[in-house]
């Protein structure tokens, strides 16, 4: 079997999360992306996180209508910061014949070296890097040990300019964010009011 790994904050997911996962799963002709929403990135204060709870079940509506994603609790159930490692040790332990790829930007690859434990990163799985505005892959690839380029797959993906900050900032303008992320997102953050100063300004319908 092989596996996409897409991890993230998720706050919350939208389109281009969605679209990079699957021109992964096409390209790199993986069976299935599993989705898996970070319970304390490393990189972020947890206080400026929606909760774990809320996130998850966007990410599970946003993946429900494709058969070839799934969204796993992994990082949430397990508690403490998300380190990727620690993620990729208990998939191996649960899925030990299958082929993990670690979708992220090509952005992050060239920071791998600041990553937990990089050399055991790149044991358990390949990293399939997306191109991202201003990285060059090649360039990336040579900044880094021979080793650690070897396992890293470069992907020419389709950029849309869409981000989790500007959803929450149109959110509390009352702007409408419908087409930016899936519909049922759109209808689980006005259900609860998610990143509204004040409720009672968005509407799931109109976005």
């Amino acid at each position: 079997m092989r596996l996409g790994i897409l991890g993230g904050t998720f706050d919350p997911i939208h389109n281009a999360h969605l679209f990079i996962a699957e021109e992964a799963r096409v390209e790199l002709g993986l069976d299935q992306v599993l989705f898996i929403p970070n319970r304390l990135p490393p990189h972020k204060p947890a206080k400026s996180l929606t909760p774990a709870n809320h996130r998850y079940r966007m990410t599970e509506l946003a993946t429900s209508s494709n058969r070839h994603f799934a969204c796993s609790g992994i990082e949430i159930e397990r508690g403490g910061p998300s380190f990727s490692v620690d993620t990729l040790n208990l998939l191996a332990h649960q899925l030990p014949t299958a082929e993990f790829f670690f979708i992220t930007g090509m952005d992050t690859v060239a920071e791998i070296g600041t990553w937990r434990r990089p050399e055991e990163v790149l044991r358990l799985c390949k990293i399939a890097g997306i191109a991202r505005p201003g990285f060059d892959a090649a360039l990336v690839l040579t900044g880094l040990p021979a080793s650690y380029a070897k396992r890293i797959v470069p992907l020419e993906a389709t950029h849309l300019d869409i981000s989790s900050t500007e959803i929450r900032e149109r959110v509390r303008k009352g702007l409408p964010i419908r087409y930016l992320t899936p519909d049922p997102v759109v209808e689980y953050i006005a259900e609860y009011g998610l990143y509204l100063q004040n409720r009672g300004i968005f509407s799931p319908i109109t976005g």
